[in-house]
């Protein structure tokens, strides 16, 4: 099968490491890739915001099946694009990808079917806005609607807190996915992220993963895409993920096909485990950047037949296989992350390759011959383990042999399972 993946990150750089390793592969070609995704794949140079282009790019070269990693070419329609030209494609429609494109959409979703998440409120200006939040108080959630690149969420612990947001997302801070705010109730408990696989009409539960928001140690400072995470989330457990499935997952994709935009690709799952069970936080259409590193390396299925049953509705037929290891995933960013941040430095050396770890590329490029480190979340050095204290070791044990002078990571990813081991 001649595969077409679509991105440059470090959840599609752990992808083609994944399907590189199909037997069922007789070609990789990745856009616009990474200098970690060249080493699975051949980088082609075709504009993936150009829908035309990226259909025009599969008929030439006689492509089979095109995997999107991120989410913005799916919320632009790509999927329908290559769908429409007679190409089987990874990845929700349009429609179908407003459940993360819009989280009032979502929540409308979560209204119409009764499935549990926080109390909310839609507002497109500021005032409304700001009366439901006096008239509610904190803590409470402010959200742009639109896609914000991880970064338009507000956990607001304060009246003022919350207004501020507010204004930021009304004055532009997140340009056009801040015309309209989603106010919503603060949930309590434990965050997790849960993952499965759907095919429109039936889902194939993966795994579960925690990831790392903030940008410092203790879980302070800023939000970000995310800092590091692990795999599976001890907070998961078997009756948990039957939960979920039953309550959540279920429900929104019968829901979705009652709303006439069936679902396929991954339904990512943002969970808060509260004293009721679990309750949705939102939605990602794709899989989570860093839990995808993660998920992949604990996958023990062939990934391609997988992805391409959710993408041609015949996910029934197939199962996936998990190794019983954690899997523990570390961000190194540049420093000034998530604010501003120098653009390509030189990093120096990486760990040489060893059994059970691997550091995948992120925001990095070749230049002139050098590795050089382009974005803000740069490498995500990754180990399995026994425990997750395990992998923990091993991921900083690879990360401290980095030779990066403008790089900084979190050293306490995965502290609530560690702590947990510990109990």
């Amino acid at each position: 099968m001649k595969v077409l993946l679509i991105g440059s990150g470090g959840r599609e750089h752990a992808l083609a490491w994944k399907l590189a390793q199909s037997p069922r592969l007789t070609a990789l070609y990745a856009a616009p890739g990474n200098p970690g995704i060249a080493e699975e794949a051949t980088i082609v140079d075709v504009d993936t915001a150009d829908n035309a282009a990226v259909l025009a790019f599969c008929r030439r070269e006689a492509i089979d099946f095109v995997v999107v990693g991120p989410e913005a070419p799916l919320v632009a329609g790509l999927a329908d694009t290559l769908r429409n030209g007679g190409i089987a494609v990874f990845g929700p429609s349009a429609a179908a990808a407003q459940l993360e494109g819009s989280k009032g959409f979502t929540k409308d979703i979560c209204a119409k079917y009764n499935i549990p998440t926080g109390a909310y409120q839609r507002f497109t200006s500021a005032e409304p806005a700001k009366a439901y939040i006096r008239q509610n108080g904190a803590p409470i959630v402010i959200k742009a609607d639109g896609l914000a690149a991880g970064k338009g969420v507000t956990v607001a612990m304060s009246l003022e807190d919350a207004l501020d947001a507010v204004d930021s997302c009304f004055s532009g801070a997140f340009g056009a996915a801040g015309a309209e705010v989603v106010v919503e109730a603060y949930l309590d408990g434990e965050e997790a992220s849960f993952f499965c696989l759907c095919d429109g009409t039936s889902a194939l539960a993966l795994a579960s993963a925690q990831d790392h928001k903030r940008v410092g140690d203790g879980d302070t400072g800023p939000n970000t895409g995310g800092m590091g995470a692990y795999s599976p989330a001890p907070v998961m457990t078997p009756d948990m993920v039957e939960r979920t499935m039953r309550d959540i997952i279920e429900p929104t994709i019968a829901g979705m096909a009652d709303s006439g935009h069936p679902f396929t690709g991954v339904l990512f799952a943002g969970l808060m485990i509260t004293a009721k069970g679990p309750e949705l936080i939102e939605y990602n259409v794709r899989f989570g950047d860093p839990e995808c590193q993660v998920l992949m390396m604990r996958l023990k299925s062939d990934l391609l037949p997988l992805l391409h049953a959710a993408a041609t509705g015949t996910l029934a037929s197939v199962s996936a296989e998990w190794r019983d290891e954690a899997a523990l995933t570390v961000v190194m960013a540049s420093k000034g992350y998530p604010g501003a941040y120098e653009k390509n430095t030189p990093i120096a050396k990486l760990p040489e390759a060893e059994a059970g770890t691997k550091v995948f590329h992120a925001g990095t490029a070749l230049k002139d011959g050098q590795l050089v480190a382009t974005g803000g979340r740069v490498l995500n050095v990754t180990a399995m383990g026994s425990t997750v204290s395990d992998a923990k070791d091993r991921a900083y044990a690879a990360l401290d042999r980095v030779e990066w002078d403008n790089g900084f990571s979190r050293r306490d990813i995965g502290w609530q399972a560690v702590e947990r081991e510990k109990a």
